[in-house]
């Protein structure tokens, strides 16, 4: 069983992984096929590559017991079902109302950490907990946009976010028992086979015209951001977790400045550094543990 303290460089892991992840959307939009068709792209795809990484790092994909079967057969089935409602979503309101439900996912996943160690979060946790909310709500204030057009896109949003949240639940269970590239494949592998099927029955553009923003997706939210969030999980509580993938609206917002010259105000920085500050609190009370253990005679990490 692989213990969570044994993988020092989980949240550099997890920082990067929820970069790549934040630049989904976009990607999305630009894939020139339907939206279920593209999370059928975005793990297809995917699957040659993490299998050629699996027998690099000596992860080598191979078929677990029955009861890890199931356990990542319901994970794929969630990570399946939370894209297609996603990129619907993404298709059917603004951006900013899509990013901002689809994040209820770090939220659940952080709660579900604090209900599994059955206390309520102590100071620091909890003042992590209002900052990440405030930062978050700062961020996709000024973009989204509550409307009776964008009620659809925006409720297809907010179950995608629960179902991520229960994808992550499963994936922290399996993680416990297998390495991550192997929990990785197969979950992506059983998620294209549910996909495609859903696509072809909603009769939508399967092949894109050009592969491109679709390889692009397959290579930077799934082998890179998925792969190294499914690392990340396996060294980290599901509070670290949840709040660090709200990080995603900050570099979501940092993106649009940076690469399409969107304006960012002032409410905008402040919600980003609100969420970088929950960061620093969240990780404190993990940092004194980990100096506790490095200094105490006799003990390794």
């Amino acid at each position: 069983m692989e213990h969570k303290r044994n993988q020092p460089f989980a949240f550099l892991a997890l920082l990067i992984g929820s970069c790549s992840l934040a630049l989904g959307p976009w990607l999305v939009r630009l894939a020139g096929t339907g939206p279920v068709a593209a999370g059928f792209w975005r793990l297809a795809l995917a699957l040659p590559f993490l299998f050629l990484i699996a027998r690099v790092a000596r992860q080598p994909v191979h078929w677990p017991g029955r009861g890890l079967v199931a356990l990542i057969a319901v994970a794929a089935f969630l990570f399946a079902a939370d894209l297609g409602l996603w990129h619907t979503g993404i298709n059917m309101t603004k951006l900013g109302n899509a990013t901002l439900f689809g994040n209820v996912s770090s939220f659940a996943f952080a709660a579900w950490g604090l209900w599994l160690v059955r206390k309520w979060p102590s100071l620091p946790q909890g003042s992590a907990l209002l900052l990440a909310a405030i930062g978050a709500g700062l961020l996709m204030g000024s973009s989204s946009e509550l409307s009776a057009r964008n009620l659809r896109g925006d409720v297809f949003a907010l179950a995608s976010g629960f179902l991520y949240a229960g994808y992550l639940i499963a994936v922290e269970r399996a993680r416990s028992a297998l390495t991550p590239l192997p929990l990785l494949f197969l979950a992506s592998a059983f998620g294209a086979v549910m996909l495609l099927p859903v696509a072809l029955f909603l009769e939508e553009q399967i092949v894109p015209s050009d592969f491109t923003p679709v390889l692009m997706l397959a290579l930077g939210s799934q082998v890179l951001g998925q792969g190294l969030l499914v690392y990340a999980i396996g060294g980290l509580s599901p509070l670290v977790v949840g709040l660090t993938l709200l990080t995603q609206p900050a570099i979501s917002a940092f993106v649009g400045w940076t690469i399409y010259n969107e304006t960012l105000s002032s409410l905008d920085w402040i919600g980003a550094a609100a969420i970088g500050l929950a960061l620093v609190l969240v990780r404190l009370p993990g940092r004194r543990k980990e100096a506790l253990l490095q200094n105490t005679p006799g003990s390794s990490l």
